[in-house]
Parts: structure tokens; C-alpha cells; sequence
């Protein structure tokens, strides 16, 4: 399998790309907002320290990307492809923040159509880690086509077991999702 679990992925509203050292500093600048981790099971990421260990394990899984909007060069946020499991023909999806002021305009879906569309050229299944009180980014997921099939406890990079939602977007649900999208 030739998964290239970080390429330059484009649209029309945003630009998808390797997560680099250098892009720390801006991109904590984003992610420095209490409010985009408030329902997240890391409600601390806010904080220098802890995003410093969340960049950390972002730059060692050689999947992460930083997002910017097209038309400002803004960043939109970050995302991440892991968990490549050629055998289940699976990839995880994740660790995905979005700044607010690009909240409910369609950038988030745009980053993950690029995301799924690219994956499902490999594997036939896209899972997705959802914290177990982050409605807001299961409502997401589950208008995109996801469906909830498992609770675990995960330990995100360096931070303790957290209670999390599995969801999983299979190829022909995301075709349906998508080509109804396009219409």
C-alpha cells in the first residue's frame, strides 16, 4: 500500500499540508483558545505545555498537517491521518482542532472531504477518536456519515486514558454522504 499520509491536499476554500517545526508558534496562537477544547477530553490543550506534548506527538506520527483558508492564508487549524492498519484496510482520522472563527462555514467539512477522499483511494474504512462529551464534533461526524460503533479509553500522546466514542465512515457510505453533497 502507497498511503502517503501527508500530502498537499487542496480546495477551493482550504489548503491542506505537511505540519512543519516552524509552524508552532502560529499554530498554538490558534489553539491557545480555551473555548475550541472546552468539550474536548483535554480541556487543557489551551496551555503552552500540553499543546507542546500535543505538537510533539503530532511531528512524531508523520500524518499531521496544518490547514489554512485560500482566500485570507489564515490558519483554519490542524488534523491528522494515524493508526494506518493495511491488514483492517483502516486509517484513523484526528486530533483535528479548527479556530472559531471558521466554526459552522464549512471549513471543517471541507477538511475532512479532502482527508476522506484521499483515504478511501487506499483503505476502505476512515475511524474516527471522538471524546465521549464532544457533541459538537459528533453531530460533525455523524453528517458526514459516520456511525458510532465502539467507547474505549484512549491515551492521546503523552496524556492520560480518556473516555472516547469510535465512529467509522465506511467507502460506500462516504460515496453516498458525498455524491449527495455534491448534488
Amino acid at each position: 500500500m502507497n498511503f502517503d499520509l501527508q500530502p498537499t491536499l487542496v480546495s477551493d476554500l482550504i489548503t491542506v499540508v505537511p505540519l512543519k517545526e516552524e509552524d508552532f508558534e502560529r499554530l498554538f496562537a490558534v489553539a491557545s483558545d480555551p473555548l475550541i477544547w472546552e468539550q474536548h477530553p483535554n480541556k487543557d490543550r489551551y496551555k503552552r505545555d500540553v499543546f507542546e506534548n500535543f505538537f510533539k506527538g503530532a511531528m512524531e506520527s508523520k500524518g499531521a498537517f496544518i490547514v489554512y483558508e485560500n482566500e485570507t492564508n489564515k490558519i483554519v487549524g490542524s488534523s491528522r491521518y494515524y493508526d494506518l492498519d493495511e491488514e483492517d484496510r483502516s486509517v484513523a482520522v484526528g486530533y483535528t482542532f479548527v479556530a472559531r472563527e471558521f466554526w459552522g462555514k464549512g471549513h471543517n467539512k471541507a477538511l475532512k472531504t479532502l482527508m476522506f477522499n484521499h483515504a478511501f483511494q487506499f483503505v476502505d474504512k476512515v475511524l474516527l477518536h471522538i471524546g465521549a462529551t464532544n457533541f459538537r464534533s459528533q453531530k460533525a461526524i455523524e453528517k458526514l456519515g459516520g456511525v458510532k460503533i465502539a467507547e474505549l479509553e484512549v491515551a492521546y500522546y503523552g496524556e492520560s486514558l480518556k473516555w472516547n466514542f469510535v465512529y467509522q465512515v465506511d467507502q460506500a457510505n462516504w460515496k453516498k454522504v458525498y455524491l449527495n453533497a455534491e448534488l
